[in-house]
């Protein structure tokens, strides 16, 4: 169980990295959506502690802001 859910985590997180290096706005406004929702549920399932999730949200964040997203 826990290795599919990071395993999701990790994909999201991928996609987003993908689409903040594409410089599509919309695209990376998606994925981070995608990826904050996957690590809610990580969070939820017990596999991530909720500091470890709000950090790796807060530089995904900041990734998206210097890239002129949001």
């Amino acid at each position: 169980r826990n290795k599919s859910v990071s395993s999701s985590i990790k994909t999201a997180v991928r996609k987003f990295r993908d689409a903040v290096a594409k410089g599509d706005a919309a695209t990376t406004t998606a994925e981070l959506r995608a990826a904050s929702k996957a690590l809610d549920i990580a969070v939820s399932k017990g596999v991530l502690h909720k500091n470890a999730a709000a950090n790796k949200k807060s530089s995904m964040a900041k990734a998206a802001a210097k890239a002129g997203v949001r």
